[in-house]
């Protein structure tokens, strides 16, 4: 299969690793040379990485030679039969990316990677029928989760579709209907928004409130580590949108607001709710 990404940043990077790894050939999108170059070496250390743990069927040199990186949207190729745009969280980017990717591609499926954006408002002005939610999870290479979103107008034979090219991929499926949140931002964003209330009123630490979950509820990792992974500017937006969509018991806490203000924005800052 010829695949694209649009977006190289931790999620599109993540994304062409796997495709790689799934002996697609993918082609990646970005804007402008300095980020396509940082796409590009993105994509090389994660399958280095992968390589050192033993987790990678193939060399990484073997593997990238079916990497091709672009600067331009006109640039995918028009015979991909999969584009999966991970662009950041901002409902008209990602429109607007879509219906240019509709157009250069003509008959392939469109995913987004959106963790909470309507897919059908995305598919307002698109070929609707050709577009599904695909939610990858941070690290996408070892996460085993696909969360598939469709709404009324994709057609069912794009379902259909993309639950076996994941599968194939070595993810396990869930569909879910679109609604604000789907199901694993809904859930993971209320935990997430009550741990930091808890923090913020002085209930216990960040470390023994993420050790209950994690001992208690056997939870692979606490919530506020969670959100410093995936991190907090990305978490306070998807906030936002969730609780404008279904009321204030998503609002975030000033505390996650005072921090994304400072910059600690989690691991990729070195500082968010743990020292990274």
């Amino acid at each position: 299969m010829i695949a694209g990404v649009v977006g190289g940043g931790t999620m599109g990077a993540g994304i062409a690793h796997l495709l790689l790894a799934g002996g697609h050939d993918v082609v990646l999108a970005e804007a402008g040379a300095d980020r396509a170059e940082a796409a590009r070496l993105a994509v090389t250390r994660s399958l280095a990485k992968a390589a050192e743990r033993g987790k990678l069927t193939g060399t990484p040199d073997a593997l990238l030679a079916g990497l091709t990186v672009v600067e331009d949207l006109a640039d995918l190729p028009s015979a991909a039969e999969l584009v999966v745009e991970a662009v950041p969280e901002d409902a008209d980017l990602k429109r607007r990316v879509l219906t240019q990717v509709a157009s250069v591609c003509p008959t392939a499926v469109l995913a987004s990677n959106t963790s909470s954006l309507s897919i059908s408002a995305l598919a307002d002005g698109l070929p609707g029928e050709r577009l599904i939610g695909m939610h990858f999870f941070n690290p996408v290479p070892v996460q085993e989760l696909v969360e598939l979103v469709h709404h009324d107008g994709v057609g069912p034979d794009v379902v259909v579709r993309v639950r076996a090219w994941a599968e194939a991929l070595g993810k396990t499926v869930i569909e879910v209907r679109d609604s604000p949140g789907f199901a694993t931002s809904r859930l993971g964003v209320a935990v997430g928004m009550e741990a930091i209330r808890m923090l913020e009123e002085g209930v216990a630490s960040a470390e023994d409130i993420d050790t209950g979950m994690r001992l208690g509820y056997g939870w692979p990792m606490g919530p506020l580590k969670l959100t410093d992974l995936v991190g907090l500017d990305v978490r306070l937006a998807i906030a936002k949108h969730l609780a404008a969509e279904l009321g204030p018991r998503f609002e975030p806490p000033a505390l996650l607001r005072d921090k994304v203000d400072r910059g600690e924005l989690g691991r990729k800052t070195g500082r968010g709710f743990f020292a990274w």
